[in-house]
């Protein structure tokens, strides 16, 4: 494997982006060691469907905001400043808090290319594609969804 020697630089205004309806996604990186991104969401809005990685971990460091977190069985509120780092095969979805905007920053190590899945996944929430389009390349962009429908809110609760 060939060392990398170079330091990779995204300048403001660069990186690929993704509209959505509930908010905008922006790839600042995507694949080798590292993916990174941003994520911003409006008020309430839910990110990703709920989903675990079998090869990655997942790190969200929010910016702005507050997300809630469900992990495993547990649900948990993160504000601004707060850091989440999820390891491979945890179950897990997020959004914006209830009345709250969030603004996260996404880090996935290994890094995979995954800018399709989020144009996949801004089509989706644009009702221009259906979720089981997903289903083919779950093992591609290591994301494997899973059913918690209702997932604000644990189960028997």
């Amino acid at each position: 494997m060939e060392a990398i020697t170079t330091a990779l630089v995204v300048q403001p205004g660069e990186a690929a982006g993704a509209s959505l309806t509930n908010g905008a996604f922006e790839l600042l990186a995507d694949g080798g060691a590292v993916s990174a991104s941003r994520l911003t969401l409006t008020t309430g809005a839910d990110g990703a469907p709920p989903h675990h990685h079998k090869r990655s971990h997942e790190v969200f460091y929010v910016l702005d905001g507050s997300m809630l977190f469900r992990l495993g069985d547990t649900l948990t509120t993160v504000g601004k400043g707060g850091l989440v780092i999820i390891p491979p095969g945890l179950v897990h979805v997020f959004g914006a808090a209830e009345g709250q905007t969030a603004d996260v920053f996404v880090v996935l190590s290994p890094g995979i290319e995954r800018f399709s899945y989020f144009e996949r996944l801004g089509a989706i929430s644009r009702g221009e594609a259906e979720l089981s389009s997903l289903l083919p390349d779950q093992d591609r962009y290591d994301v494997h969804l899973e059913d918690l429908p209702r997932w604000r809110a644990l189960p028997g609760h």
